[in-house]
């Protein structure tokens, strides 16, 4: 076991003895560390997504956790390569420009065409094929900050339909603005989607600033020209894993309190908001709460494999799961960066809100407000809430988290120690509540 980890553990559990309400440790801090350092960028079917899932195996046993495996699943594998885009003609200059996970490569020598613009998906698909056909469409649909992130909902249907939609009306290829807040030249990729009656076209992602300058041009001059080039490779169908690791319930060991991360990320930055913090939140909860005594539940600890490619190895452990769901008696997930949690929401049933207004107060120190009883309980928890399983949502404030989201500035120094072990508290209050319980949250 590594120098540090016991000597954290070993801190952390003398901090709780004193008052479990103040806690000043760096476990998860130091956890998310480790991973984006020792791994970084991991995207999922790649020799980096591996070397996650053997590092989260060995910090799940050093971090004494009862039982530890892994789970496979199949998934089509998608490798980033060069990319490039520059205005030709009557502009020449070069754009910051990154593939949409998923993205066919173009042509060897590139496309070569004039780009139409449109605002938004919406006016793309109300447009007419005779202005589209032949050209690289270009949606410049901004996105604003909020502390929920619900504008990201709005604009993020480009990415994920855009060269559907594009290519009904012939287009030879799409670029988007940025799904994204940051003024700074950084491309946000992200994955996008293709129908099976549908013609493939390549589909990219430019940087804020660069769609600012584009669109000035296209306003100087309607015939401007691009050439676009992407050498994006499909190998085809590999293997992932779900990383699972458990604390066995001292009196009731068959009810499941699973808390979840996904270990997968985009390969631009290190994923350290997206997901490596949560990696790093919901691995020390579960070390940390044994560390007081075992709890009476037994809590379940998923780092699902490749939500990014669509929430691939969530899907994977409900259908492997499905006989015992309804042995799972609450799950959620972190996956919405590092900042400060300022919210409860649930999702649980109607009897169950008593229980959910306590767990409030127990948070109010933390300036925790209650919210509403409509969360998803995270991306990949919303998979196995659709079966039933009664959810919460710890919600930090994503006011910033859309600056480095899905780009190469997703990165460790990101991430803030203060606000992390402020996240830290609300989980294990929210964790060690349910799961010393005997409460019946789907009521």
């Amino acid at each position: 076991m590594k120098i540090w980890l016991t000597m954290l553990i070993a801190t952390v559990s003398v901090n709780l003895a004193a008052n479990e309400l103040k806690l000043d440790n760096s476990l998860a801090y130091k956890l998310t560390e480790s991973l984006t350092v020792e791994v970084g960028a991991r995207i999922a079917g790649s020799a980096a997504d591996e070397r996650a899932v053997v590092w989260a195996e060995k910090n799940f046993a050093a971090l004494g956790y009862d039982k530890v495996w892994r789970e496979a699943f199949d998934m089509p594998y998608w490798q980033r390569g060069a990319a490039s885009l520059t205005v030709n003609a009557p502009f020449h200059q070069s754009l910051v420009v990154t593939a949409l996970g998923g993205s066919i490569a173009t042509p060897a020598l590139g496309i070569d065409s004039n780009v139409v613009m449109f605002d938004s998906l919406e006016q793309l698909k109300n447009a007419d094929t005779p202005r589209v056909k032949g050209k690289i469409v270009f949606i410049n649909h901004s996105m604003a900050k909020d502390k929920e992130g619900e504008f990201y909902g709005q604009v993020v249907g480009a990415r994920a339909q855009g060269a559907v939609e594009a290519a009904k009306l012939g287009a030879k290829a799409i670029i988007i603005r940025s799904v994204g807040t940051s003024l700074n030249r950084f491309a946000h990729t992200g994955v996008m989607r293709y129908s099976d009656n549908v013609a493939r076209i390549p589909a990219a992602a430019i940087s804020v600033p660069d769609a600012i300058q584009l669109e000035k041009m296209l306003a100087l001059q309607p015939n401007l020209t691009l050439q676009l080039t992407m050498q994006n490779k499909l190998p085809g169908i590999v293997k992932s894993h779900n990383v699972i690791a458990e604390i066995t319930g001292s009196k009731r060991p068959d009810e499941i309190v699973l808390i979840s991360a996904h270990l997968d990320s985009w390969d631009q930055g290190t994923g350290a908001l997206d997901d490596g913090a949560g990696v790093g939140l919901v691995m020390a909860v579960g070390a940390l709460i044994k560390q007081q005594g075992q709890p009476e539940r037994t809590i379940r600890v998923v780092l699902f494999g490749n939500e990014e490619g669509g929430l691939l190895g969530a899907k994977a452990y409900a259908a492997k799961h499905a006989a015992n769901m309804d042995k799972h008696v609450f799950a959620s997930e972190s996956d919405f960066g590092a900042d400060r949690v300022w919210r409860l929401d649930s999702g649980v049933g109607e009897k169950s809100l008593a229980f959910i207004a306590e767990l409030q107060q127990k948070l109010a120190h933390l300036d925790i407000s209650l919210g509403n009883n409509n969360a998803s309980g995270g991306p990949d928890v919303s998979v196995i809430k659709a079966l039933g399983v009664p959810v919460v949502t710890l919600l930090q404030d994503g006011t910033d988290y859309f600056d480095y989201h899905h780009t190469a500035n997703d990165t460790f120094d990101k991430v803030n120690a203060e606000a992390l072990a402020q996240n830290l508290a609300a989980w294990l209050i929210t964790t060690k509540a349910v799961a010393n319980s005997q409460v019946d949250l789907r009521q």
